[in-house]
């Protein structure tokens, strides 16, 4: 399986099994929250997700590999556990460099929202 087959199967049960062993140990990671260096912190992030996120699900839309990049487009959802269960979307796209061992060296996740309109998300249905 290849680099864009195994991303497509992660994403299809993130947040769970992942396949860490695609990342380079000192992987850059960001997002309009995060901003962290480390395979680690990465673990931790995705962990966070699964433990403290109701029923999250990355839904896939597209991924496309050209040379050391490649672009996946995306919309990240889940309902936070506040007591209404609000769900909350946020579409996007990641950037991921490939490093000369294969693996991913850099992802940095890009929002089609502003943090705010996450945030309008808990508090009125669109």
């Amino acid at each position: 399986m290849d680099i864009v087959e195994n991303l497509t199967a992660d994403y299809q049960r993130f947040p769970a099994n992942q396949t860490y062993s695609l990342y380079a140990q000192d992987v850059f990671f960001q997002d309009p929250l995060n901003k962290f260096r480390g395979i680690k912190k990465y673990k931790a992030m995705i962990g966070f997700i699964n433990t403290f996120f109701i029923a999250p699900k990355m839904d896939l839309q597209a991924i496309n590999r050209v040379g050391d990049t490649i672009k996946m487009e995306w919309v990240l959802s889940w309902n936070t556990p506040l007591p209404w269960k609000p769900r909350i979307a946020i579409p996007g796209w990641s950037e991921l460099k490939i490093n000369a061992d294969g693996l991913i060296a850099s992802h940095i996740d890009y929002w089609n929202c502003s943090r705010f309109d996450v945030v309008k998300q808990h508090f009125f249905s669109k």
